[in-house]
């Protein structure tokens, strides 16, 4: 199913997981203008416990309005979807829905385990830069889900359609696909700690707080093939999807939270203007 065309609602969804760098302000910039004449909301995604902390979370507000960026609807402002805090929200009913139609199952395999079975010379094919394809382990146990009322545990893995080409047009780059049981297996959707996957998480709010476009880095593209699964298991219309290029340091790798000095917080105490940033690493005013 495509989203509608109007009205338009985007978003933004850092992670307190560390403070936030040049990458991110380029994402949400993006949003931002694609926003235009739109809705933007700031929605924080802290379902990592034992990574997200409270100062990488007091700081997401203030970094991201110093370089220049506002939104409709958050956690500061409130709106008609709150809250817009992810460790606040419940996703047991989207879980249960999975359960209900046969296509999740308890998983017990470790990262170890499905390693060691990829190790095998009938694996050698696995693809590169993204989780193991899993081998199916635990798929049999897929029978008993009809009796299990708590995810609580042990993981829980939705079964994707093997041999399936599963396709998106990219509103960047164009058309991209992945054939389910090849390119990507059967992913995680709930964790045996008791909290949603991201993937579970992200198609949950996305779909309830009527996100009509996805705007995010190009190292998720991946993870679009099993949300677009997702959105069509719970029957919720598929937003239109958008990856932005990821930004780089000056050896070519990309940014990520331990650059420190690339970090918006860095740059805002060195004195730093936003719009000269823009206009350097953006071309953008």
């Amino acid at each position: 199913m495509s989203a509608p065309s109007s009205p338009y609602r985007g978003r933004i969804a850092p992670s307190p997981t560390g403070e936030l760098h040049l990458g991110h302000a380029l994402t949400f910039w993006t949003a931002q203008e694609r926003a235009r004449g739109g809705v933007l909301v700031l929605r924080i995604e802290d379902l990592d416990a034992s990574r997200c902390r409270p100062e990488f979370r007091a700081a997401v507000a203030g970094d991201l309005r110093w370089f220049g960026i506002q939104w409709q609807e958050g956690p500061d402002i409130g709106g008609p979807f709150a809250p817009y805090v992810q460790s606040q929200r419940d996703y047991l009913p989207a879980w249960r829905k999975l359960r209900e139609a046969g296509l999740i199952y308890p998983c017990t395999c470790s990262r170890r385990d499905v390693l060691s079975a990829l190790s095998a010379p009938h694996s050698e094919d696995q693809p590169e830069g993204d989780e193991p394809v899993y081998p199916g382990t635990c798929r049999r146990r897929i029978a008993e889900t009809a009796e299990i009322e708590n995810p609580a545990g042990v993981n829980w893995r939705f079964r994707v359609p093997d041999g399936e080409t599963i396709r998106f047009q990219d509103g960047r780059a164009g058309e991209s696909s992945a054939v389910a049981g090849r390119d990507f297996g059967d992913f995680i959707i709930w964790r045996k700690d008791n909290i949603p996957s991201y993937q579970l998480a992200v198609v949950a709010d996305d779909a309830t707080m009527s996100i009509t476009e996805v705007i995010r880095g190009e190292d998720l593209i991946q993870s679009t093939f099993r949300q677009i699964l997702l959105y069509r298991a719970l029957c919720l219309p598929e937003p239109a999807w958008y990856h932005c290029p990821l930004v780089r340091d000056a050896e070519g790798k990309r940014l990520a939270k331990r650059h420190a000095s690339l970090s918006l917080r860095e740059l805002r105490n060195a004195g730093e203007e936003p719009g000269r940033l823009r206009r350097e690493h953006f071309g953008v005013a």
